[in-house]
């Protein structure tokens, strides 16, 4: 005991275990009147840990939702301002020591002090991730020779092959090679031979840039392409050459990958394999569309997903099996094995066999986003068990959290995050609450219960966030996860580690045979399930708004968990409970809106008494984006057929209340613009306009568009009010080419840096 200790009546400083992670940012420091301090603050800094992702995700929200892109001034701003935050936590505890300032107070202000800090650190981790991923991006139509290393093959949602490439050469003058893309993405022909990944190919294909999105406010899979280094996607009608076959490697995981899944998938058979390959390889190139639209109706397409359910069952499945194992070797008594294992930790054993089990498997499979993400949970998880703490709590699942939005801070605005942290945030509070009832019955229906439980409170933890996202909410998921989970975990995961462990010495048949059993068993589930009448139903997309609210009310929610005074912890459950439902309102009270105009002018459509009617069939993309979004199940072709259009194809009309619309398309579009544009209202020209032409109209030809981007109007007292996709997005570098051309990330031309 120090003499400082002594003068303060031999109290050490009570130090919260939730902010031992933040011990390098502000140094341990003396106080005078530590008897002072007030337990509900030390109580609040006891729980700091599960807040520090939420502070972080705060920060990385504030930089995804800016509508330009920082520059260095900024960034060089947000680092000064952290670093002073940093600085002022340890400053208040020098001046709370020398009493010039309140315990209490000083105690509020580093904490304040360290809130901003964190929110900051998650700004620049975005801004530094951004530029890491930097590449560039086509911002033009390319036809001709495309050459590239084949790194993945997948199939599309529209049931087609597709290989992505790296190392891309394209064969023309207007690409500088420095400006090529990184990767490019292409859909193959019907039957097209498939290479081998690895291999380099030639083909002839279209290209363009990723697709804007659909509608103002929808998926931008731009930045998700972005983020992913694909600079530029299309197609080709061609077979693929083989240029280079793939270099022959002792340890190659993409080869090991594909045998093993094409050796599955002829030893099973049928969508039974295909499925089983993509639980154990990744490869789900093999799942036929009709299959993933039966699994996504029942709400079990997560299961095909490597995530963190396979992940935690195949860890789980080698820890128990060799901590059971272990623990019946150190009870055989004298002997060469219970004496190597006598007083040995034989769940630290099964722990690091367990993540070792878990890094092969994400070798094998691939090592895809949502696969990383899985193996941060898991390894967090195990080194908690290394560790002496608790497997399963939430702190572990805030480091685990906090890991991956450092690591990957884009992730934040994925559903496959949010969606897996809800629900496990989920049942790590409220399943020991709503299993106490289950542990009082029989063992014979405890099990089935308590499956049931942990079912409801992760559909009921990620039902919003599905239905947000995806504008379908499965209604009898529970029902066919209820059936198929346990034999997942029990059959089909374990089966898996079995038939890749005795695949080297062709073993694996019997093992295969019954993985079989499980995935055949879960796809007749799955079609069962999706069969029974409204199985699914629609939601309306949501406004930009409500995730926001809904997510603030979910971090007050975890705020006022632990810590603080109790008139603070009872504001903030009440503010938890009132966001969230001042998002639930909104969502039900925000309109569709009357008109939306795809981004090429390719599509209209018009919000009539019977649902969206198209002014003609095609666009099936945006179609079906719209039509999704208003909730609505019909298909495309049927929306064209709706009444509200009328006219031959190039030139269709339409009223929108007391406007009139015209959709012009086709080769003689433009000249048909002047007496378009004359009758007044809305013209949408799929060409460029004759600079001749003028009069009472709003003219939309597809240079302005391409400017703006995606329009939609909603009708008030007879005027069309526009919000335009570029007006909420911004100029990102995803986004704005003229963003890029400043950063010299331009798809064409020499690189000039401009700022």
């Amino acid at each position: 005991m120090t003499a400082a200790d002594a003068a303060n009546g031999g109290m050490a400083p009570p130090r919260g275990r939730g902010v031992r992670l933040l011990a390098a940012l502000t140094a341990p420091g003396r106080v005078s009147d530590r008897a002072a301090r007030s337990t509900a603050e030390l109580a609040l800094r006891a729980g700091l840990l599960i807040r520090v992702p939420i502070l972080v995700s705060c920060g990385i929200g504030l930089w995804f939702s800016l509508r330009f892109d920082p520059g260095p001034g900024l960034y060089a701003a947000a680092l000064a301002a952290m670093l002073l935050a940093i600085w002022a936590a340890r400053r208040l505890l020098l001046l709370a020591d020398a009493g010039r300032i309140p315990w209490d107070r000083a105690e509020v202000l580093r904490l304040a002090a360290l809130a901003a800090a964190l929110a900051l650190s998650g700004f620049l981790a975005a801004g530094l991730r951004l530029h890491m991923v930097a590449a560039p991006v086509m911002d033009y139509r390319y036809y001709g020779p495309v050459e590239g290393r084949v790194v993945q093959i997948d199939r599309s949602a529209r049931d087609r092959m597709r290989v992505t490439l790296d190392r891309v050469v394209l064969r023309d003058t207007a690409t500088a090679p420095e400006r090529t893309p990184r990767r490019v993405r292409l859909s193959l022909p019907e039957g097209a031979a498939l290479p081998a990944t690895s291999a380099r190919v030639m083909l002839t294909a279209h290209l363009g840039p990723p697709p804007p999105p659909a509608e103002p406010g929808a998926f931008d899979f731009r930045r998700n392409a972005f983020f992913a280094g694909l600079g530029a996607v299309g197609y080709t009608r061609t077979p693929l050459l083989i240029v280079e076959p793939p270099p022959p490697r002792l340890l190659d995981g993409t080869a090991i990958r594909l045998r093993l899944s094409q050796a599955m998938q002829d030893r099973i058979g049928g969508q039974a394999g295909a499925v089983a390959s993509a639980l154990v390889t990744g490869d789900r190139s093999g799942i036929a569309e009709a299959t993933n639209q039966v699994m996504r109706d029942s709400n079990l397409y997560h299961i095909v997903s490597i995530s963190g359910l396979h992940m935690t069952m195949l860890a789980a499945f080698v820890y128990a099996a060799l901590r059971l194992g272990l623990a019946a070797a150190q009870g055989l008594g004298p002997g060469v094995l219970g004496a190597a294992l006598s007083g040995a930790p034989v769940h630290k054993l099964a722990a690091l066999a367990a993540l070792a089990a878990a890094t092969l498997y994400l070798w094998v499979s691939g090592g895809g986003v949502p696969t990383e993400r899985a193996w941060v949970m898991v390894a967090v998880m195990l080194a908690a068990v290394l560790l002496d703490r608790r497997a399963i709590s939430l702190r572990t699942l805030a480091v685990a959290a906090l890991a991956i939005l450092y690591l990957a801070p884009e992730a934040l605005v994925t559903p496959g995050f949010q969606m897996s942290f809800a629900a496990t945030a989920a049942l790590i509070l409220l399943f020991p609450a709503w299993s106490r009832g289950a542990q009082r019955l029989p063992w014979v229906v405890r099990g089935v219960a308590l499956l049931v439980i942990s079912s409801l409170i992760a559909g009921l933890a990620t039902a919003p966030l599905a239905a947000a996202h995806f504008n379908r909410s499965a209604q009898y998921g529970i029902v066919a996860n209820l059936l198929v989970v346990p034999v997942m975990g029990s059959v089909v995961m374990p089966a898996g580690v079995v038939a890749a462990l005795l695949a080297p010495l062709g073993l694996a048949g019997p093992a295969l045979w019954v993985m079989g059993l499980g995935t055949r068993w879960m796809l007749w589930v799955a079609e069962a399930v999706a069969g029974w009448g409204g199985s699914v139903l629609a939601a309306p997309a949501p406004d930009w708004r409500v995730l926001p609210l809904a997510g603030a009310g979910a971090a007050l929610w975890l705020f006022s968990l632990q810590g603080g005074a109790l008139a603070t912890r009872w504001l903030g459950r009440l503010a938890a409970v009132l966001l969230p439902g001042a998002a639930a309102l909104l969502w039900a009270a925000s309109p569709r809106p009357d008109i939306l105009i795809s981004p090429d002018a390719a599509a209209v459509g018009i919000l009539t008494p019977a649902g969206r009617a198209l002014s003609k069939p095609g666009a099936a993309f945006v179609a079906d984006s719209w039509l999704r979004a208003d909730g609505d199940t019909a298909a495309a072709a049927e929306a064209g057929a709706r009444e509200g259009w009328s006219g031959p194809t190039g030139d269709r009309r339409a009223r929108l209340g007391g406007i009139a619309v015209a959709h012009l398309s086709g080769k003689a579009a433009a000249a048909r613009a002047a007496a378009a544009c004359a009758e007044g209202g809305v013209v949408i020209l799929a060409a460029r306009a004759p600079p001749e032409v003028s009069g009472p109209c709003l003219l939309l030809d597809q240079p302005a568009l391409a400017r703006s981007g995606a329009r939609a109007g909603w009708l008030r007292d007879g005027t069309l009010h526009w919000q335009t996709d570029s007006a909420m997005v911004g100029e990102r570098l995803w986004s704005s080419p003229a963003e890029r051309r400043r950063w010299g990330l331009s798809g064409r031309g020499q690189w000039r840096d401009r700022r």
